[in-house]
């Protein structure tokens, strides 16, 4: 039984706020013993996109909340249901107890800059290296062991649940999300192009700053550092980095736990989303 709900949103999505009025009064008069002011839900509804449902995984990792994503973006894989005529139906089979939870790897980073840790991130979908106008010089390595010797834009260590995102713009593989693991994808690499590798949860990925070209055109927004070369984690946490950073990539011990309505629910996204018939 579902008894302690919270509701996340952003404020600038005018629809989403009408949603979460909407959601809230058909909670209430169906389930009024409901407590929408716990700290620690035992469930949050997710009213956006996917950058939304990431943003709420981030806030609540360490809550142990079952997330419930209501898609009001555009992809919406994240989403437990992705067309707003379906939400109140979704909705009853979720506090009808028609559902089961999914438990998503997230990973974690650290800078390490001449031994001494600088920054570390968890992310959901991936952790992005990348240079943002010239070339970086990548070396990737897993548990110490060298593969990869990158020349280009940068690397992606994507996890499944990511790799329906920014990994597969960057032509990496699809992976079921309820699969826990890493995959490592350059991004535009100027030597031979080498294809993506699927890697075992247990295993530790390395990637050395080797070189780049420093130009300090670009600084970041908060803290004013100059940024030619960048690691982010689901497209936020920004940090610049400098020559000579390791940055270590591992499973980060917290899961994430998703309310899934269908077991066919990721193959009738792929689906939708490559027009297959």
């Amino acid at each position: 039984m579902i008894k302690r709900v919270s509701i996340y949103y952003r404020g600038e999505n005018k629809e989403a706020v009408l949603w979460s009025g909407k959601i809230e009064a058909w909670i209430r008069k169906r389930y009024p013993k409901t407590d929408f002011n716990s700290k620690r839900p035992q469930l949050l509804i997710v009213l956006g996109g996917d950058g939304t449902i990431l943003a709420a995984a981030q806030k609540y990792q360490k809550k142990n909340s079952i997330i419930f994503g209501l898609n009001l973006g555009h992809v919406g894989f994240l989403a437990s249901a992705r067309e707003p005529k379906k939400f109140l139906a979704a909705l009853n089979k979720l506090f009808s107890g028609e559902y089961r939870v999914v438990k998503r790897m997230m990973v974690k980073a650290e800078v390490w800059r001449k031994g001494r840790l600088v920054f570390s991130a968890n992310s959901l979908n991936e952790i992005s290296v990348q240079s943002l106008l010239g070339i970086v010089d990548i070396e990737a390595s897993i548990d110490k062991h060298p593969v990869q010797y990158i020349k280009g834009s940068g690397m992606l260590v994507a996890t499944a649940t990511g790799s329906t995102a920014y990994n597969l713009s960057a032509h990496g593989p699809i992976v079921m999300p309820d699969i826990k693991c890493m995959i490592l994808t350059e991004i535009m690499d100027h030597n031979i192009p080498t294809p993506s590798i699927v890697i075992k949860r247990d295993r530790e990925v390395e990637l050395k700053i080797i070189d780049f070209r420093k130009r300090g055109v670009l600084k970041i927004a908060k803290s004013g550092e100059d940024a030619d070369v960048i690691i982010t984690a689901d497209g936020e946490n920004i940090f610049p980095l400098e020559i000579g950073d390791v940055i270590k990539i591992k499973r980060s011990p917290g899961l994430i736990k998703f309310a899934e309505l269908d077991r066919a629910y990721f193959f009738k996204s792929l689906q939708e989303k490559f027009a297959f018939r």
